[in-house]
């Protein structure tokens, strides 16, 4: 969707007050996914719109959205709609999936599987510690790691991804411009420049109470798992857990020393039949079905949009690291860190590749977190 026409109808429904994901979902679905029909039935006089509404699409803020395309317009800036072919899949089957995400940083992140690691805010300093180490141990196996840039176990496991060079996803409660909290400006801009920030809202949308819950359905419908390092009873990483676990998605709890009030959220999600988890091998061998079911269901999608263009990490054939990644393979299965070793390249790097490359039919992935080259 690279027409500013387009774009600006998109952001015009988007900003019509009481329409709401879920309203503009079911006018596409009626238009055939084509916006500009949207916006003609909603301007018809039967439309079932309320006064701010009609006087929205009647008279536009125009400023506003000038505003919005200015944003859009920067580099590395997008605008993912719910009809764009590199819509993440797994959002397509959660209760009030979005319409579109605003995204800062690399939008073909959100096809990978990924794995939630959320937690306390006032995170001990051994919870810490366990987001950190899962946080690599995940990316290493493949998954990019996903969460919502909030203090404590949220920002460490955001912050080892990227030291590690690994894919990282933050989906934010406030428009993709702003930084929630504020300490963590440095982290936004490691995130947009290495990893992605995802936000439903749009730009200029300020943090409020109601809007972190929204958020947690999409960082829980976004993964694969999800992963609660600590939690009290009263948190919003239970929220997650609980859409997570609504949404068919797999919960896993690391289990505390009960003087811990910080663990206390994790043994309730065990007693309610979370995965009480030690390690992440144990993660990843409880997602590996749904990863190899995402990329399925990922390259039957992008089969079908024979106009799309790939995403931007796909490998071609005169790319060198591709062509590298191949020479390592040779005809044996691999592992990812015997890959890492004859290419020099980030785990984070390779295990984008190879997810493209068993898209494509060229590459198969076994157990044990290993690869083979496949014939032709």
């Amino acid at each position: 969707m690279d027409d500013i026409t387009d774009t600006r109808a998109w952001l015009l429904a988007l900003r019509t007050p009481g329409l709401g994901p879920g309203g503009l979902r079911r006018h596409l679905d009626a238009s055939g996914g084509d916006i500009h029909a949207v916006l003609r039935r909603l301007r018809r006089p039967c439309a079932a719109l309320d006064d701010g509404a009609r006087a929205w699409l009647a008279a536009p803020d125009e400023a506003r959205l000038d505003a919005d395309l200015a944003w859009l317009a920067q580099p590395g800036h997008r605008l993912l709609c719910c009809t764009d072919a590199d819509f993440p899949p797994p959002l397509a089957h959660i209760p009030q999936p979005p319409a579109a995400l605003f995204v800062a940083g690399d939008a073909g992140l959100a096809l990978l599987p990924q794995v939630a690691i959320v937690g306390a805010r006032s995170a001990s300093a051994a919870g810490m510690a366990h987001a950190r180490a899962f946080a690599v141990a995940l990316a290493q196996a493949g998954f990019a790691i996903t969460s919502g840039m909030a203090d404590g176990i949220d920002g460490a496991a955001h912050a080892a991804a990227l030291d590690a060079g690994a894919p990282t996803l933050a989906v934010i409660g406030t428009g993709p411009d702003r930084v929630y909290p504020r300490k963590h400006h440095a982290l936004a801009r490691r995130l947009a420049a290495q990893g992605a920030i995802l936000s439903e809202f749009p730009p200029g949308t300020g943090a409020r109470a109601d809007h972190f819950p929204r958020r947690n359905r999409l960082i829980a419908g976004l993964s694969l798992g999800t992963l609660v390092v600590e939690a009290g009873l009263r948190s919003g990483s239970l929220i997650t857990a609980r859409l997570a676990a609504e949404q068919g998605r797999e919960v896993f709890a690391l289990p505390g020393s009960i003087h811990n009030p910080l663990a206390r959220g994790c043994h309730r999600l065990i007693r309610d039949g979370a995965r009480l988890v030690e390690t992440a091998a144990e993660i990843v061998e409880a997602l590996a079905p749904a990863a190899r079911a995402l990329g399925g269901e990922l390259a039957a999608r992008l089969g079908k949009a024979e106009d799309a263009p790939p995403p931007a990490d796909t490998p071609t054939a005169d790319d060198p690291d591709h062509g590298a990644l191949c020479a390592a393979l040779g005809h044996d299965p691999t592992t990812l860190d015997e890959l890492v070793r004859r290419t020099g390249q980030p785990a984070a790097a390779l295990s984008s590749m190879l997810l493209m490359l068993e898209l494509q039919g060229r590459v198969e992935s076994l157990p044990g977190n290993r690869y083979q080259r496949l014939p032709g």
